[in-house]
């Protein structure tokens, strides 16, 4: 990925998980039309995985949450 793209790109560690889902659909959306060059389609697919896995990390974080929480319901 060229200097640019990589600038074009923030970094998915400061996106909550509406944000990073909402640039994933986006980024899908890109590929799915065609993207100009290959290089671009590259980047963009590049771009999707680490946002699938910043959506993944949130899903988990919050599962775990939910767990800790009906531990702490049936404690009671």
């Amino acid at each position: 990925m060229s200097d640019a793209q990589t600038a074009e790109f923030s970094d998915v560690n400061d996106l909550s998980f509406e944000q990073a889902r909402d640039e994933l659909t986006q980024v899908v959306a890109q590929l799915e039309q065609g993207a100009p060059t290959l290089e671009r389609s590259i980047a963009l697919w590049e771009r999707g995985e680490v946002l699938y896995q910043r959506c993944e990390e949130w899903l988990l974080g919050a599962k775990k949450r939910l767990d800790a929480a009906r531990g702490m319901e049936s404690d009671d």
